[in-house]
């Protein structure tokens, strides 16, 4: 199958123009070409993004070398038979490569006066705006490292106790958990391969010496659970963490069938 040129998918996803029946019939065929057009999308976009933006740090010196690297090579390829545009006030003449035959001046195009060859853009026009476009993402890149109002890095929580569950009484011994406490007065739950229950599984907090204990609140689906400590929580006599299968009977007391437990140390 004969794909579109590179060329032409870079001014498509530029929006310079619009595909023709023709391109829009193989891009809706061909998986290749849409690829490397969405590809090219979000680097335009990402380009225009960086508009708004003001006080920007210059892109590496690398990327402005790259540009004029593949910018001159493009000249370079470009067929004699080509038609030159006259050069005007205002516009900037490509410095000659060392070695290379003297070759008639081509001047940047005015975007309104760009030539077409054949039905197509230049190589070296669609090269310079692919090469410009990487240097926008190299600009975001920066961006994104250097700028001074970005959010700080979420700080580590200090845990002050924890707690390994290990399967409690009938508990398949797979499953498993661990409990920790956090220094802002909450609790982090983290259990695994607990059995299936037909009703849901509430958190304990018991004091091992008078067997009391406290709920502190339900796991979701999920394997974690962030639960908030009671003020007045005395986790040294409470220290035994307990995951219990609960039935929905309007029963606010422990059930019995506990699954997991561990005791706090810290």
């Amino acid at each position: 199958m004969q794909h579109l040129d590179h060329d032409r998918l870079v001014f498509l996803a530029l929006g310079e123009s619009e595909a023709d029946n023709g391109e829009s019939t193989h891009l809706g065929t061909c998986a290749h070409c849409r690829t490397e057009l969405a590809t090219l999308e979000r680097v335009a976009g990402l380009g225009t993004e960086t508009r708004g933006l003001a006080d920007l740090p210059d892109p590496p010196e690398h990327i402005w070398q790259g540009i004029e690297a593949q910018v001159r090579a493009a000249e370079v390829d470009t067929s004699p038979a080509e038609t030159r545009v006259p050069e005007q006030a205002g516009t900037r003449t490509a410095e000659p490569i060392p070695g290379a035959a003297a070759r008639p001046t081509v001047t940047r195009l005015d975007p309104a006066r760009r030539s077409r060859r054949g039905g197509g853009w230049s190589r070296w026009a669609a090269t310079a705006v692919t090469a410009a476009a990487a240097a926008a993402v190299g600009v975001i890149g920066t961006v994104s490292v250097l700028r001074p109002d970005d959010p700080a890095p979420t700080p580590t929580p200090v845990v002050v106790a924890s707690a390994p569950l290990a399967a409690y009484g009938a508990t398949p011994p797979a499953a498993k958990g661990d409990a920790r406490v956090l220094q802002d007065g909450q609790l982090h739950l983290h259990v695994a391969n607990l059995p299936s229950v037909p009703g849901y599984y509430e958190v304990w907090l018991i004091n091992p010496t008078t067997m009391e204990m406290f709920s502190i609140g339900t796991l979701g689906g999920g394997s974690d659970a962030l639960l908030p400590l009671p003020p007045n929580a005395d986790l040294k006599s409470y220290s035994v963490v307990d995951v219990s299968a609960e039935q929905y009977d309007n029963n606010t007391r422990h059930s019995g069938d506990s699954l997991l437990r561990g005791s706090l140390t810290g």
